[in-house]
């Protein structure tokens, strides 16, 4: 990888657990990724609603990608390990053994996976209490957050789960627990998906509020009583068993973990963008909008000062950027929501073997097919009588409404390949114009934002891009690097080893941005006009759900 004349280079280790994969890339101080491996992980769907996870299948994982990308690299140059991953619920005993968190008592399955919707009722009840902590989850908790989790495994699981547990995790800190053997929980997720205050800590009136006082009594030992900032080193580094397991050397500086959301707005929002004419240029890193975009999308924003903004997760202080609070929107299922509109058309067999014959993936081909239908106008006006609302589960921003359902309205009895590329596309302009409903809730309530800064696998359609900047109305910028998740973990492992001063010195000088789209401000009537309807079919859906209310 280097000559012997070449100037040493340092490399840090980035390691990204997704849903669906475990990714890791080897990174260098100039946030180019040298090498990078992905392997999948199991999902269990034991029922409607509930998503399981192992957290021994994504460790095994985690070594296996790690020992791919460090293969014929001198380890002593790689100077720290960063984690980022979903904020799914790892339950484990007092020996940190894992502990099933379903009714068949299949302790291989411990994680609640973040999608998992099983605490419906346990949240209802949580925000009924209206306590004062929720005004800092945009007024109202999520069923994707921990506490109605840990509220359903005691009402549910009370022997087998609840007494038995010794710890109780989120994710991106397990995973610095098993590389570190040290249980200090970073400041990220506690903040963001458990109530944690950066400088009251927690709440005990919450915690006994909603039944979950067990809590409060081993003085939160199980949840976390010792936190770290993001990119802090943990412990001592690597253990000699996880350096072992990895393949690095024992001792490697450790980071203080990320959800991996954050990881992505961390990778891509601090980039430099001079010389490129873009409306954030010589403003404050406030003004951009990170927006990362996979099974589920969030919209990251940035403030000096806490905006409370309703039915936006947040403020949180220093949750990614330290300094800085972070207001968090987003949409439960996004890439997820494509592949399920695409596969499940009857029109996907047809789809899939003209892909193949022409050696494209499924989408650059079905880019090309609405190409070539769209005539002489712009591609995005094939969808004037084809409107969709996509919170096919749920609404999580703005609207914070877990009951709201996925809608189509102007279908055909065609149902040809032009059929099915319509609602791909009217899909993919639905999940923007939602972007839109967030963006402009966050400028509402006092956030300044010009440019949107997307990554993660959807911001590699172009198709998505677009419909981005010309729905919004704003500039996108795309990192260089696609995977800013990636260099976003490995920022926080370069900051653990003190390379860097501070991680807004590792997010200049590690992310460089790439492409520029900016919006077609001639189709901004059409969008405009798209968007009046987006906000009239929630309205209808809010109307019939109240006709058949008491049926």
């Amino acid at each position: 990888m280097q000559s012997e004349k070449q100037d040493p280079v340092n490399y840090y280790v980035g390691i990204d657990v997704g849903t669906a994969s475990v990714r890791a890339a080897l990174v260098d101080q100039f946030g180019t990724i040298v090498a990078h491996a992905d392997q999948s992980i199991q999902i269990w769907e034991p029922k409607p609603d509930h998503y399981e996870q192992s957290s021994d299948d994504i460790w095994a994982a985690c070594c296996t990608v790690t020992k791919k990308i460090i293969q014929g690299v001198d380890v002593a140059w790689i100077r720290g390990l960063g984690f980022d991953a979903t904020c799914s619920l790892v339950v484990v005993d007092k020996q940190f053994q894992p502990l099933a968190v379903n009714y068949e008592g299949e302790c291989k399955r411990n994680i609640i996976l973040w999608m998992d919707h099983r605490a419906a009722s346990q949240v209802d009840r949580i925000n009924g209490t209206q306590h004062s902590v929720l005004s800092y989850v945009g007024g109202v908790m999520s069923v994707e957050m921990q506490p109605p989790k840990l509220l359903w495994m005691k009402e549910n699981l009370r022997e087998s789960c609840w007494e038995k547990a010794g710890y109780f995790f989120d994710l991106p800190d397990f995973l610095s627990w098993k590389a570190t053997g040290v249980t200090a929980r970073s400041l990220c997720p506690l903040v963001c998906k458990w109530t944690y205050s950066p400088d009251k800590g927690w709440d005990d009136s919450f915690w006994k509020v909603i039944g979950l006082e067990d809590l409060v009594a081993d003085k939160y030992e199980k949840i976390g009583n010792q936190v770290l900032s993001p990119g802090a080193s943990v412990g001592n580094g690597l253990t000699p068993e996880a350096a072992k397991d990895l393949g690095l050397a024992e001792g490697t500086a450790v980071a203080a973990s990320l959800i991996d959301a954050h990881a992505g707005g961390l990778g891509v929002i601090g980039a430099d963008v001079k010389g490129h004419n873009l409306p954030c240029e010589n403003q404050p890193v406030t003004s951009r909008l990170a927006v990362i975009c996979g099974t589920s999308s969030c919209h990251m924003g940035i403030s000096d000062a806490p905006i409370f903004v309703p039915g936006v997760w947040g403020p949180y202080y220093s949750a990614m950027v330290p300094g800085f609070w972070l207001n968090e929107g987003g949409q439960s299922a996004t890439g997820k929501l494509i592949d399920h509109v695409v596969r499940g058309h009857v029109a996907f067999p047809e789809l899939q073997a003209k892909a193949a014959a022409s050696a494209q993936n499924i989408y650059t081909y079905l880019n090309s097919h609405l190409d070539l239908i769209k005539k002489s106008l712009p591609v995005g006006f094939l969808t004037v009588d084809l409107h969709v609302w996509p919170d096919f589960h749920g609404n999580r921003s703005p609207l914070a409404d877990l009951t709201l359902k996925g809608m189509v309205v102007g279908l055909t009895l065609y149902q040809g390949l032009d059929e099915l590329a319509l609602i791909y596309l009217a899909t993919i302009q639905a999940i923007a114009l939602g972007t839109r409903h967030i963006l402009e809730t966050m400028q509402s309530a006092g956030h300044h934002i010009s440019t949107l800064f997307l990554c993660g696998g959807l911001s590699k359609n172009p198709l998505f891009v677009e419909m981005h900047a010309d729905i919004t109305g704003k500039p996108i910028v795309l990192s260089k690097e696609v995977e800013s998740v990636l260099v976003g973990a490995a920022i926080l492992g370069a900051c653990a080893s003190g390379d860097f001063a501070s991680v807004q010195e590792a997010m200049e000088r590690m992310g460089k941005i790439g492409k520029i789209v900016l919006p077609n401000h001639r189709d901004k009537r059409f969008y405009d006009k798209k968007y009046e309807v987006f906000l009239k079919l929630v309205e209808h859906q809010r109307e019939y759900k109240a006709i058949m209310q008491g049926i």
